[in-house]
């Protein structure tokens, strides 16, 4: 039983060890993060933690692991974790720091000034925590500033589209206006038109009956005539 123990945790450890060594050689690539010795690292650790769950080091290692994949959300809740079971206020303090890094990376800037202040709750004297606090201040700092001016933008944009749309319903109501009072224009054209012609027919008409009766008189006065020159040839003929 005592040999299988010790078997068992050699085979625990070679797995750490393993894992080290992937996380060691990806950590010497300076131009670019080798993320597949760190998958490597996180495959070895995960292999150690299934033989013994509880160990605080190998999930620190694993979180440090999926930190390098830039799997931001997964080392967070694995410092999480760390942080919540251990009663260390050093070891406290690390998980809390490496909880905010990685809240920072993914813009989780408020839960990131959480985690660093509470890290700093555990260990005040921590001096990158505080330098870690401060960016991840300043970073929220132009955040809200980029909202407000975002923020101002838009109802400036609102309060321009507001007027332009109280200038295009002005515009649209004097055009109408307009176009009423030239509808009045025309029709009080077309109705004095139409008055000209009926009186232009009517005196047309009372020019043809004066016409009418010009020459009605006039040959009343022809037959006038014309019988006064027929007696008066009756009568010298008498004679």
């Amino acid at each position: 039983m005592v040999w299988a123990m010790v078997i068992q945790a050699q085979n625990e450890r070679k797995f750490i060890r393993q894992g080290n060594k992937y996380f060691e050689s990806a950590m010497k690539e300076k131009s670019k993060p080798d993320t597949a010795q760190f998958n490597k690292a996180e495959i070895e650790y995960r292999k150690a933690l299934e033989k013994k769950p509880d160990n605080p080091k190998w999930d620190f290692n694993l979180g440090d692991a999926l930190y390098k994949q830039n799997k931001f959300e997964e080392s967070a809740g694995k410092f999480k974790g760390i942080a919540d079971h251990t009663i260390d206020k050093t070891d406290k303090s690390r998980a809390l720091h490496n909880m905010g890094n990685s809240l920072l990376m993914n813009n989780k800037l408020d839960e990131s000034i959480a985690a660093y202040k509470e890290a700093l709750r555990n260990n005040p004297k921590d001096l990158e925590t505080k330098y870690n606090l401060l960016y991840a201040m300043n970073m929220k700092k132009k955040q809200d500033q980029k909202k407000k001016q975002d923020k101002d933008k838009d109802k400036d944009k609102k309060q321009d589209k507001d007027k332009n749309k109280d200038q295009n319903k002005d515009q649209k109501k004097d055009q109408d206006k307009n176009n009423k009072d030239q509808q009045n224009k025309d029709q009080q054209k077309q109705q004095q038109q139409q008055q000209q012609s009926k009186i232009s027919k009517q005196n047309a008409e009372q020019m043809l009956q004066a016409l009418e009766n010009d020459e009605k008189k006039t040959q009343e006065k022809v037959k006038k005539i014309q019988a006064m020159k027929a007696q008066s040839k009756k009568v010298e003929k008498d004679w």
